[in-house]
This record gives C-alpha cells, structure tokens and sequence, in this order.
C-alpha cells in the first residue's frame, strides 16, 4: 500500500515538471522568436551592417592653428568634433564605468543580472541599460516612448543592436562613440565640446572632479547642468565620485577629499560671432565654401559625386595662424582702440563737432551718407519685406527702442540702452575701424589676422574686404623701383626744393607739383634714406618723374598689388587703395630677399578619417634682386632709426599729451633691427604703419568707416599714433614669449652687395622733440 502511494505521488509530479519545460523552453522560443523578429525589422527598420560600421552623426568641422590650437568649428545644429579612446582621460572611463555600467567588461551588450534586479525591484535600484544599449538608443532608437507597447519594442531593439554593436566593434571603440555622440547642452555635443566649453580644456587635461561633472550629466544634461543647478550638479558630482569609489578606481580618502571641492567651472560657449580668430574664422568660411565647389567628393560605387558639407562632415582644416600670436594681436587692437576711441569721442562731442563724427562735409553729403546706411541696414531689409512703406519705415528710425549696441568701456564690449535706430547709426559711424595682419615673409604663412574691432557688431573684415589709400606705405614702392630701373642707391642725393611735373608728361593732363607736408622746403640736398625716412614728398616726385609710372605699376603688380592703378605721378604719395592683405604681402617682398610669396592662410585639409583632400603648394614670384630688396630693408631701417616711427625707440616724450593720451604702450624702447614705413592719408583719415623684423611683417590701418571720420589735427590722426601703437603693443607681446620664435637679429644680407649703402654724408634727421615737429615728415597730401 504504501508502494503504491509513492508511485502515486511520482505519477503526479510527472505532468508538473512536463509543463514547466514546456513553459521554460517556450519562453526561451518566444525570446528567441522576439529577438529574430526584431533583427528583421518586425518592431521597426533595423540599421544594416554598414551602418553599424558607419554609424551617421552630423561632425563639425575643426579649425586648427599652426600650434595645435583649435580656433573654432563651422557646425549646424551639432557642435562634435570626436575623439579617439586613447585621448580619454583614465579617470573620465572609469567614472563613466562606475557609474553607468559596473559590469561593462564582462557582458556583450546585455547586462543579465542588471536586467534581473531592475525586474525584481522595478528600477527602484538602478536601470539595466548597459553603455552599449545606450549608445544603440543615441544612433539608432532614439528617444523612449510613452507607449508602453512602443517603449518595449524599442527596448528590445535596443537589446538587438546592443549585441550587435558588441560584436562590431571593441569595449574601447563603444566607450569612445558613446562619448562623442552624447550632447551635453550649450552647443556641446560630444566630449571633447563639452570639457572644452564646461571647463575650457581638452579632455585628456580633465581632472578626475571634472571628469564626475561631466559623466553625472550623462543622466540628463538639461537637469544636472553645472550653468543652471549648480548645487544639483554638486550633488549628482558625489554620487559619481562615491560609485568610483566603490567599484576600487579611488580610495575612501581620495573620495572624500574631492567632494569637499567646490565645483571650478570655466563656461567658454562657442559661437561663430565669439572667440579667437572671428573674422579670419568667418573669412574662412567663405574660403572653405569656395574650395568645396571645386574640390567634390570621390566617385561613389554607385558612380554618383556629391559635395562636402563644411557643417556636416567633421573636416580639419589645418590653418597658419598661430594662436598664441593671434591672441597678442587682437589684446594689442583692443588696448590701444579703447585709448584712441575715448579720445576721438572727448574731441567730437556735439559741442566741439555739431557735424560728429563727421568733417569737412557739407550737410547734403551727411544725409546722404545716413540714407544710404539706414537703407542697406537690417531694419529697413525686414521691414521692407514686411510690406511697409517707405515713409512708415523711416518713421520707425526716429523712434526711441531698446538695443544692445558696442561699447568699449563695458567688459562684455557691449550695452542696453534707449536710442533711435537713426541715432544707432551715427554713433556706429563714430567708431574707429580697424585691421591688423602678420605674416612670415619666407613661407607666406599668416600669423594673425584681426579685421576690426568686435565681429559681433562690426562684421565688415577691413583685412580683406576693405581697401582705403595707402599714403606713404605706397612711396618704397617708387623707391624700389627707382633703386632697380636707375642704379640708385640710398645715399644718392635728391633737393629737396619745389618740383613740378609740366602737364603732358607721364600721362598728366595738367602740371602736377605736390607740397611737402609742412609746406616748406628745406634748400638741402637730401639723401633717399633721409627723404623716405621722413617722407619728403619733394624727393618721391623727382623719383617718379626720372623712373616713370609705368614701371613703378609694373613692379606693384608683381608684389601681388593687382587693382587697377592709374599710370600717372600722383601715384607716388600712396593715392590708390589697397587692403592689408595685399600691402603685408607685398612688404614681405623686401624681407623675402626680392621673392614674392603670395600669404597663405590654409595647409592642409583632411577628412574626418584624416585622409587628405588638400595640401598647399607656395606661390611664389622672383620681382627684385637680393641687392635692391637689401637695399630697401636698409631705407625702412631708416623709418625707425631717424625718421616717422623713431617713437618706437625713445622714450623722451612721456610727458607729451598725445603720447599719454593714445601712443598705447609708450615707450617701447626696441633695440633690434626694425624696418618699417608710416602712413597718413588726405585729411588724416587713415593711419598705416606696415612694419617688419626679418620673419614677420605686419600691417596696421585704423580709420573710420567713413573717410570724413577722422581727427581734426595731425598730431592725433597720423600713422605714427593711430596705427603704430598696435605694432609696438603686438611685438612686445611677442617678445615676451620665445617659443614663438620672432627675430630680433639683423636682416640677413647679400654676399656681394654692390648697391652702396654707406650713407657718410647723410644730412642729420630731424628728431621727435616737440609737439610741432612730432612726426611731420608722416603726412601726405
């Protein structure tokens, strides 16, 4: 009996053990069945292989400085430039491991005891989403349905992918894509944006309580964002530093100490109208858009070409502006700019000036003036678009509205004020433009590039863009063609006395006879080093006349000069317009020992994958010979050694108005060779100065937008002291760092020179000891 009651008991488990395989294995089939389904596509389209092999996400295109610097990025919606696992920080990996993903390095996509435990608990101790299930959600899923159908179709598709990704790719390749897709607010998506606009530094440079930020923001990055919820931030921060260390990637007492540290955020939010470099960025841009119309990408299989996409692409742009001079630069331009526009404001008030900031114009020309900056404005474009009339949209300049306009005494250089958009007008017109370059004249490559003063409200590049008279930065010109044509040598004499040109001669319609700046004529037989020195215009009217316009034109041209300039004397006292570009490139002529290298702003340029599409070869040009541009190097000396721009040597004018006033950095006391050349156009409305050391030269022009924007006296308005300044701020700056490596040697010279440059019998120059001579021998007229 009792035999027959354990076989019963046997016989009756038998149909409980049947059904719990059949349940078990069923339910293995329906995963597995599920699972297939997916990988089908049954829940949705499904990324192909090549996709995971190449998984599409929009990459900014990085622009980089000839010192490794990145000086901005060109991007749409997606701020990523990406960044090898190798530049990852160890401390960044294994706080990002900690905290999403402990087990990380023991599954393949999955984790099934995190799985387990979210079921068990339902999330209240932590999600199951591993780092690779995560990053198959950011390529691939998107974001998590409300549908509770959806949101499991989605997550078992992340699971698919997941695994797949896993199989594609290494633990270290899965951690480095999900660090660069990941956006992280502010325009910073991906990594290397984020420790770069959150900390203002690389990401290999991230220390490990940056690194918690970075990693704790992972878990929603509009909460935990260091720029709105600082304390919240602080928090979730601790949390990361405790998962670190109890997974053992810190000690308890490392732990401890840094989240007693106070969160040190460097927020430096990238903007194409911000930073470093803007307007040579922005010229880029237009330079990068013409090279990819030329330059399509290789034939696909399918036999198709399509364009690069400067936004999309994530190109390097590999550039010769070195970052740390661009950075001198532009502090030079705004120390001396903010001086020289406070004193040009406190000489045009509309007491002093019922016209400001115009002069010399009559009342007519001024309203013409402001028409035609009220008609090409961005008011008068919208509202015209809008429908309204021409009368409505004028009534709407006189009428009083907020606005934030530029302003030099504010750290932001910006502020909100109530004027009219008329009003608006006449005070941009008061501001003083400027620009700035600097080139090694050896290779062409461009150092700095500054066109004007603040991007963001004055967006017109004067480097490039702009071209104004060039005065006497024009006469070496005329000089070297003299030196080259007619044998002359520096020390060969000229009078300087009166001189006409008769009418008819070298194309003039009538007699030609230009006055010396100050009017007077000194009887003396001058030197050309002493009359360039000091721009005696008596002296360059006798050269242009002996050589001829003609192969005075004929020389410019191939110093890159290449606008239309008339054949005719006048010529010769700097009256055709040219920009900085060109005037830097053709002074680097001289210093380039009579080779022309036309100035290059781009190397090289690389895909994504670092293949490359672009590599500059140099332009060059013999024009003169070594002995004529030694020559010249020898008459610029002069400038800085006796004539207009000695103020970059002495130091006895301290006390002087004009020199405490707006010479910006005064005394400079340079001791080094220097060779350079003043200018101060018509009126003083534009100051040069171009000056060079034997591998940089760099031009300098300040003026007002208008030519009738100027200084009422030359004291204030010439080269000397509106451009000279940034140049001497610019080139301590840079000789304050020798690893930028500017000389301050001698100009290397030929090894048979046999144009003479002993000048023994040199008339004595004038020095710089008064208010009434300070620099006179500038202006050209």
């Amino acid at each position: 009996m009792a035999k027959t009651r354990k076989k019963s008991d046997k016989t009756s488990f038998v149909p409980f053990i049947k059904w719990f395989w059949i349940l078990f294995f069923s339910g293995v089939l329906a995963v597995f069945l599920v699972f297939l389904l997916a990988a089908w596509g049954a829940f949705g389209e499904m990324p192909t292989f090549e996709r995971l092999e190449n998984p599409q996400t929009n990459l900014a295109t990085e622009i980089i400085s000839s010192d490794g610097a990145t000086l901005g990025k060109f991007y749409l919606d997606d701020n990523r430039t990406p960044v090898a696992y190798k530049e990852l920080p160890r401390n960044l990996v294994n706080a990002l491991v900690a905290t999403e993903d402990a087990r990380y390095y023991e599954h393949s996509g999955i984790d099934g005891i995190g799985f387990l435990r979210a079921v068990a608990f339902l999330g209240q101790r932590g999600g199951a989403s591993t780092i690779s299930q995560q990053l198959a959600r950011q390529l691939f899923v998107g974001v998590r349905s409300k549908n509770l159908f959806q949101a499991v179709t989605q997550k078992i598709k992340e699971w698919v992918i997941a695994t797949r990704l896993e199989r594609n790719y290494t633990k270290q390749e899965i951690i480095a894509m999900y660090m660069n897709i990941y956006d992280f607010g502010y325009n910073a998506d991906g990594i290397r944006s984020a420790s770069r606009i959150y900390f203002g530094k690389e990401p290999g440079d991230l220390k490990t309580e940056e690194s918690a930020v970075l990693v704790g923001m992972l878990k929603n990055s509009s909460l935990y964002n260091p720029i709105r919820r600082e304390e919240l931030v602080l928090g979730r921060r601790n949390t990361v530093l405790s998962q670190m260390e109890k997974y053992g990637y810190i000690t308890e007492g490392e732990k401890d100490s840094l989240q007693q540290l106070k969160m040190d955020i460097n927020f430096s939010p990238e903007s194409h109208r911000e930073g470093l470099a803007t307007y040579f960025r922005m010229y880029l841009q237009g330079y990068l858009n013409d090279w990819i119309k030329k330059n399509p990408k290789p034939v696909t299989q399918e036999g198709e070409r399509d364009t690069w996409n400067i936004y999309l692409d994530g190109l390097k742009v590999y550039t010769t502006i070195d970052s740390r001079m661009q950075k001198n630069a532009e502090e030079a331009v705004t120390e001396h700019m903010k001086n020289l526009q406070a004193e040009f404001f406190n000489q045009n008030t509309p007491e002093r000036n019922p016209t400001t900031p115009f002069l010399d114009l009559e009342r007519e020309e001024i309203n013409r003036i402001m028409e035609r900056a009220m008609k090409t404005s961005e008011r008068w474009r919208k509202m015209k678009a809008a429908g309204k009339t021409e009368e409505e949209i004028r009534q709407s300049f006189k009428e009083k509205t907020e606005m934030t306009v530029f302003d030099w005494n504010s750290e932001t250089q910006e502020k909100d004020t109530v004027m009219t958009p008329l009003d608006s007008i006449r005070y941009y017109k008061t501001i003083l433009r400027t620009a700035m370059m600097s080139m090694e004249p050896q290779t062409g490559h461009v150092k700095a590039w500054v066109g004007g003063i603040n991007y963001k409200h004055f967006q017109y590049d004067n480097v490039i863009q702009g071209a104004r008279q060039a005065g006497s930065t024009f006469k070496p010109f005329v000089y070297a063609a003299a030196i080259d044509q007619l044998r002359m040598s520096p020390c060969d004499e000229l009078p300087d006395s009166q001189y006409c040109i008769e009418a008819g001669k070298h194309g003039n319609p009538e007699p030609w006879c230009p006055n010396n700046s100050d009017g007077r004529y000194s009887g003396n037989m001058y030197t050309l080093k002493h009359s360039l020195a000091n721009s005696v215009n008596s002296v360059t009217a006798q050269l242009i006349d002996q050589v001829g316009p003609k192969p005075v034109v004929s020389i410019v041209r191939n110093l890159g000069l290449t606008r239309e300039i008339p054949e005719v004397p006048s010529i010769a006292l700097g009256t055709p317009d040219f920009n900085v570009y060109e005037m830097v490139g053709a002074y680097g002529t001289f210093a380039n020992q009579g080779v022309y290298v036309k100035p290059v702003m781009v190397t090289r340029i690389e895909d994504k994958n670092g293949t490359v599409l672009y590599e500059y070869v140099p332009e060059t040009k013999d024009v003169l010979s070594k002995e004529v541009s030694y020559a010249m190097i020898n008459l610029l000396e002069g400038v800085t050694e006796g004539g207009s721009g000695t103020r970059l040597r002495h130091s006895f004018a301290k006390d002087q108005d004009v020199y405490k006033e707006i010479i910006t950095g005064y005394p400079y006391e340079f001791t080094n060779p220097i060779a350079g050349k003043t200018g101060t156009t018509q009126n003083h409305s534009d100051g040069w100065f171009m000056g060079m050391v034997p591998n940089l030269v760099t031009g300098v022009w300040v003026g007002g937008e208008e030519r009738a924007t100027h200084f009422k006296t030359i004291y204030y308005g010439q080269g000397a002291s509106m451009a000279l300044p940034i140049w001497g701020l610019y080139m301590k700056k840079n000789y304050a760092n020798p690893d930028l490596g500017v000389s301050n040697e001698e100009f290397a010279a030929p090894e048979n020179m046999s144009i003479n440059l002993d000048c023994t019998k040199t008339v004595e120059t004038k020095e710089e000891t008064d208010d009434l001579e300070d620099d006179l021998g500038d202006l050209d007229f």
